[in-house]
């Protein structure tokens, strides 16, 4: 299986369910988010990023600081989901930039404003269709 074939849902009140796409970027995150599935958790937002911790336990592999809008990533340092939607405080030229290296997995497909309504703490679900 692909990882294009390999879709899985995102959800929250505030969001409804917005679908993604695993990528190949990063195999490693990517299998162990998709074995995990479903993974709960309660968001945080940092400008225009939710994350959120995981009980996924995993080391860097292709880690990188600079996301696109709609990349979903691992952070490794906080066993966290990250969606990436637009700024975030540490953003340069209008562009999304983590914290600190990210492991992107997946990609929003559609539209990723509606991540703008999800407020701290709302119950976010990563699950499959």
């Amino acid at each position: 299986m692909s990882a294009k074939d390999r879709r899985f849902i995102i959800s929250c009140k505030a969001t409804g369910r917005v679908e993604a796409e695993m990528t190949d970027e990063n195999p490693k995150p990517a299998d162990a988010v998709w074995n995990t599935l479903p993974i709960k958790g309660k968001a945080n937002r940092w400008g225009d990023e939710i994350y959120f911790s995981t009980s996924i336990n995993l080391s860097e592999e292709n880690s990188r600081e600079q996301v696109a809008v709609g990349d979903i990533a691992y952070w490794s340092p906080g066993k966290a989901v990250c969606i990436f939607f637009g700024e975030i405080p540490v953003s340069q030229h209008g562009e999304p930039r983590a914290y600190s290296p990210v492991n992107v997995f997946a990609k929003i497909v559609g539209d990723t404003a509606v991540f703008k309504k999800v407020r701290d703490d709302d119950q976010v679900t990563l699950e499959k269709p």
